[in-house]
């Protein structure tokens, strides 16, 4: 089993600052608004039970999505923003948002959190960019992959960081892999393992995570630029929108597809993505949808 060692973060300044962590605005979360509006209410210790506990609570709690960005919004990565929109006003994020939400919780418990950018593949081997945000964190003497930001692939409990490692919840399993110098998350499939994404360990400052997240929200071809996004996953089902197209996905691999009227997309964004979808939102929401990128383009 292999295990490279992680990269080294500057220890501080000679002011007795932890410009390291200082960086990431660990301080400017609220824990107890973030653990309430998860619905956490178990020890706050940095056991390995509660780094499962709370990452189950908020991937069943936090959506997936690009709305804010999908209605002209934005979504800077300062945390007392990140706070307002995901913990206050119920909007749900994709990774950049996601992640560095729960990285700042999970420190501010007292675990120890790298923050690394990862390189989807989506079954592909294809380089891509390093546009996806994941996390690994110590707990029980050992590394674990935490990430609440991929949407339908991702993973519902941490997973080890270690060669080989799986992981199953529910009818759905994980596996990590070390190739070459590359970490890959894999998702099993009916007929395969399917990449899901890669990293190489080394250290990131916030300046990287601003750069890709400002790539992510504003290049035209992204993804996340100019339709509608929303996934969420439990231990039976994963479900997607897209637009106005939902989609439910099963482990045997079969796929149930509707097409949804404007008031519908609203009610799925509310009770099915659990997103805070206000009534001064519907009609940007329709508007935006009515000049949506089609789902090949």
């Amino acid at each position: 089993m292999t295990s490279p060692q992680s990269a080294t973060a500057p220890a501080g300044d000679d002011t007795g600052v932890d410009t390291d962590k200082a960086q990431w605005q660990t301080a400017d979360l609220d824990l107890s608004a973030y653990l309430d509006r998860i619905g956490y209410d178990g020890p706050r210790t940095a056991t390995l039970d509660t780094l499962r506990a709370v990452h189950r609570a908020h991937m069943s709690t936090l959506s997936f999505t690009n709305l804010d960005l999908f209605l002209g919004r934005g979504n800077d990565l300062e945390m007392r923003n990140l706070a307002d929109r995901i913990v206050g006003a119920r909007r749900g994020g994709y990774c950049f948002e996601q992640n560095l939400l729960l990285a700042a919780a999970l420190e501010g418990l007292g675990f120890s959190v790298d923050r690394q950018l990862a390189r989807v593949r989506r079954g592909s081997t294809k380089v891509r960019a390093r546009t996806h945000a994941v996390l690994l964190v110590e707990s029980d003497g050992r590394r674990w992959l935490a990430d609440v930001g991929f949407g339908d692939e991702g993973l519902i409990e941490p997973i080890p960081f270690e060669d080989g490692a799986e992981l199953t919840v529910g009818e759905w399993t994980w596996r990590v892999d070390l190739d070459g110098d590359e970490w890959v998350l894999r998702s099993r499939h009916p007929d395969r393992w399917f990449d899901v994404y890669s990293l190489r360990l080394e250290h990131h400052f916030r300046a990287d995570f601003d750069e890709a997240n400002h790539f992510t929200a504003t290049y035209p071809l992204s993804t996340f630029v100019g339709r509608l996004i929303a996934q969420r996953g439990d231990d039976r089902i994963r479900q997607t929108l897209l637009n106005r197209e939902l989609t439910t996905q099963y482990p045997d691999g079969r796929r149930e597809t509707r097409e949804l009227s404007d008031a519908e997309v609203v009610t799925a964004l509310r009770d099915v993505f659990h997103l805070g979808v206000t009534g001064e939102d519907e009609a940007p929401l329709r508007a935006a949808l009515d000049a949506a990128r089609p789902r090949r383009s």
